[in-house]
């Protein structure tokens, strides 16, 4: 695929899981699978992935409104808007929505992990949320470790 530009509100793909809205703006399949972007919605008092660490990428996003609250190796930090924050391939780490009003990020992983999302899209509606085994065991076969 070539250049593309995707303007404000504008996805390739839309996903939902753990009442998060996650617009992706960049595919494994726009670029070899070299990154994958999207702008993610989290809510107030939505429910967190477990700690855990990427075996094959890396992450980093940038907050653009609302309040992140991140674990990274243990250590416990809020981000505001206009943080930025890597996450190196390996390092545990969780994050989710640490203010009262919804929280907006740009999240990047290298190489791209869409596949992950579309998959967990699909277990977070068809039915009943997922137990936490089940959405570990997704974690596991996308390359994660939980902690």
């Amino acid at each position: 695929m070539g250049p593309r530009v995707t303007g404000r509100g504008e996805a390739e793909r839309k996903y939902t899981a753990r009442g998060s809205v996650m617009m992706f703006k960049a595919l494994a399949e726009s670029d070899d699978g070299d990154l994958s972007l999207m702008e993610r919605t989290l809510p107030p008092g939505g429910r967190r992935p477990p700690p855990h660490r990427h075996t094959n990428c890396s992450e980093a996003y940038f907050v653009l409104d609302g309040l992140v609250s991140d674990i990274i190796d243990g250590d416990e930090l809020v981000v505001g808007p206009e943080g930025f924050v890597l996450v190196p391939r390996g390092t545990a780490h969780a994050f989710g929505n640490a203010g009262e009003e919804e929280a907006r990020l740009l999240v990047i992983h290298a190489p791209a992990m869409d596949a992950y999302f579309a998959n967990l899209h699909e277990l977070w509606n068809c039915g009943d949320p997922p137990s936490p085994a089940e959405e570990r065991a997704l974690m596991a076969r996308f390359g994660m470790e939980t902690v």
